[in-house]
């Protein structure tokens, strides 16, 4: 089958090749044929090395498919089936799952590390992104990576649920459980930045500012929900415009920078909830001064994976999609094939562009 690889961290091409194999189905393990899978910028992270990563590599890891097989323990789904991907998997059984923080669970993450499920031609091990690796034809994943979802959603949709949806979404009404009337501010407009904006929406938030430097994405911030937009610098008079410069209830970083985060918390209201949502590097330190800790009385939070029980997130994201509460076909930028991945690669690089969702013919 058909797969991309990255051979070493650092590399700015990916090996397209049609030799990987995968390894025998496990008695709780599930074989998906990927049909859709989308370019986010984790897995651009993965490349360069900010989220560590084994290597060789199949990156992807926000991705739908059909079940074609599964183990004989599996009871959940069935070949034929319609499936999520869900790149952090939960063991259902630690005290984190059982205590209501699945996301947390490292069982799957740890095995990622030590187990490739996929095979080259000469019998080497390759292993997948999050244990997922989406860009690849067909995957295999332990049954919690593979949720159930209604067959009338289409897969560009789907593949979109099983990480920038849910991240974004699961942020603002998970994490913050932003209230209704309430006013937040969402820096950075890229494909997560947006779905935190529609998840305030979606939760009632009076007034929703973007924050981007790219001006080219303030209109698709206000379509999908905010009320308005601005640039960094522009941000000062926004602030005292919509909250007369107490700042806002919610601020919601979605970049992965110190220096962002930072801006997040002087935009945010005394007693307000800061919230990280961009992955960011392990080396990039945050400085915040024990005196603003204490006597702002904010909450630093942070938002992992939306903080989702996918068991039930995924299907119920399903349902505000269908309702046209969740506008998913605006933050795809471009349908693509495997064979264009390192185009859209450099794309992303860019910036300028949102979910590229891969196509598997």
């Amino acid at each position: 089958m058909r797969a991309a690889i990255l051979h070493a961290v650092g590399n700015d091409k990916l090996d397209i090749r049609d030799d990987v194999t995968l390894a025998p189905v496990g008695p709780a393990d599930v074989r998906v044929r990927i049909r859709a899978t989308g370019v986010c910028h984790s897995d651009l992270s993965a490349m360069t090395g900010v989220l560590p990563q084994p290597v060789p590599l199949i990156l992807g890891h926000e991705g739908a498919g059909e079940v074609v097989e599964v183990g004989e323990q599996v009871v959940s789904v069935k070949p034929g089936d319609h499936v999520v991907i869900n790149w952090r998997p939960a063991c259902q059984d630690c005290e984190l799952c059982v205590g209501g923080q699945p996301y947390l669970c490292m069982k799957y993450v740890i095995e990622g590390f030590t187990k490739g499920n996929f095979r080259l031609g000469d019998g080497s091990t390759v292993f997948g992104m999050a244990g997922c690796g989406t860009w690849a034809e067909e995957i295999i994943v332990p049954w919690q990576g593979a949720i159930k979802i209604d067959e009338d959603v289409s897969w560009e949709a789907a593949a979109l649920i099983g990480c920038g949806i849910t991240t974004g979404v699961g942020a603002a009404i998970n994490t913050a459980k932003v209230r209704p009337g309430s006013t937040v501010v969402v820096i950075g407009c890229g494909g997560v930045g947006l779905s935190v904006i529609q998840g305030a929406r979606v939760s009632g938030a009076r007034t929703i500012l973007a924050v981007d430097p790219l001006e080219s994405k303030h209109e698709l911030a206000k379509k999908v929900g905010a009320t308005h937009a601005v640039t960094p610098e522009q941000t000062p008079d926004a602030l005292n415009e919509l909250t007369g410069g107490a700042g806002f209830d919610y601020g919601f970083e979605v970049v992965g920078k110190s220096a962002t985060i930072q801006s997040a918390w002087q935009l945010t209201r005394q007693g307000g909830d800061v919230i990280v949502v961009g992955a960011g590097a392990m080396d990039d330190m945050v400085s915040i001064s024990a005196f603003s800790l204490l006597f702002e009385g904010k909450n630093l939070l942070s938002s992992l994976y939306g903080e989702a029980d996918v068991r039930h997130d995924f299907p119920y994201f399903a349902k505000l999609h269908k309702a046209g509460k969740l506008d998913l076909e605006s933050m795809i930028s471009s349908r693509i094939r495997l064979a264009d991945l390192n185009d859209a690669v450099e794309a992303l690089k860019g910036g300028e562009v949102l979910r590229q969702i891969v196509l598997m013919d």
